[in-house]
């Protein structure tokens, strides 16, 4: 993982890369020595998924108020004024 390449790899491109090695490594016909660079590698392209995974993530549970403000998903803007019950009265 040491060439630019690689570096720029889309997440669905690192993720075949990913595939690729876990089935050589199930399959068991590279040296020990390929395995452990294999290995290392795939472990290297895990981390680099699961943290553009999480940044996504973050980025999903994020939006945009009235004003443009950013604010957390969990806490719709409508929640922020007060809200009427069944029968037409606020609460």
């Amino acid at each position: 993982m040491a060439d630019g390449k690689e570096v720029n790899q889309t997440f669905e491109q690192k993720m075949d890369q990913l595939e690729k090695i876990v089935t050589q490594l199930e399959q068991g016909n590279v040296s020990l020595e390929d395995s452990m660079a294999k290995f290392k590698t795939g472990i290297q392209l895990s981390e680099q998924l699961q943290d553009t995974l999480t940044k996504a993530e973050h980025t999903m549970a994020k939006m945009m108020d009235k004003d443009g403000n950013e604010v957390d998903f969990e806490t719709p803007v409508e929640s922020q004024t007060p809200k009427d019950d069944r029968n037409g009265n606020q609460a």
